[in-house]
């Protein structure tokens, strides 16, 4: 992960939104979503006793749905333009929220405190591109829970995806065919990396505006996950697939005992 990946999100911050057919829709199914992962795994009621780190938290979608459940959030990125708007955001919707600038890889020294719960969606992770970078962030994530803690990191199904080598994702058509947004994946040859060339194609007072951005991600298989959860003294691994959960992507769950 290098600056490659702060340069994305501070420039796609303002438009992150975009990408979804209804954001605050998503923010509330999300936040339905992982609630109820959560409250499978914790013996702990209700979410206002719970203390919450999300540390990839973008512009707020999945902290934001948590926080109207009453879980006691605080949120962090390596993006501050991404965290930025996820303050306003979660101040327009009424949500107290603890925003700070970190990188997950650092958390020990840039987030005090600790926590019940830390959290990574949006495939945040495969942002790592190395085993070393993997290694210390998910060290970093164990010296930030509580013990019985539990971390939650949604990630791409690329175990599926390996195998299918997709080079672009389904154009989606939203705001009466305004707005279309969709993905051009460039694999690396050994399949072990991509760049996702991310383009929001929108119509704007009569002008058709496209936008895009690149960012590189690593294709990590749930074993690659496993195992570096393992290697960093995780319990308790266990994964939740879409069809069983209702997330839009796969969940893994981990214990520190």
């Amino acid at each position: 992960m290098n600056d490659s990946v702060l340069k994305f999100y501070d420039e796609i911050a303002e438009d992150y939104h975009l990408i979804f057919v209804d954001w605050n829709q998503a923010i509330s199914q999300q936040g339905e979503v992982l609630d109820k992962i959560i409250q499978s795994k914790l013996a702990i009621s209700p979410p206002h006793h719970i203390s919450l780190l999300d540390c990839s938290c973008g512009i707020g979608t999945q902290a934001i749905g948590l926080a109207k459940y009453g879980y006691n959030v605080s949120a962090t990125d390596l993006s501050p333009a991404s965290v930025k708007r996820a303050e306003e955001e979660a101040v327009s919707r009424g949500v107290n929220i603890n925003f700070g600038v970190a990188d997950f890889r650092s958390l020990d020294k840039d987030v005090s405190g600790s926590f019940d719960i830390v959290l990574s969606a949006d495939n945040a992770i495969p942002h790592l591109l190395t085993d070393g970078d993997l290694n210390k962030a998910f060290e970093n994530i164990h010296t930030k829970l509580n013990q019985n803690g539990l971390l939650v990191v949604t990630i791409r199904d690329y175990d599926a995806l390996v195998q299918e080598r997709l080079t672009t994702t389904q154009p989606r058509v939203f705001d009466e065919g305004k707005r279309i947004v969709f993905q051009v994946w460039d694999w690396a040859g050994d399949g072990k990396t991509y760049t996702t060339n991310q383009f929001i194609v929108q119509e704007i007072n009569g002008e058709w505006v496209t936008k895009h951005n690149r960012i590189e991600y690593r294709a990590l298989l749930r074993e690659d996950i496993n195992e570096a959860l393992s290697a960093t003294g995780f319990k308790d691994i266990e994964w939740h697939l879409p069809a069983d959960s209702g997330y839009y992507q796969p969940i893994v769950t981990a214990r520190k005992f």
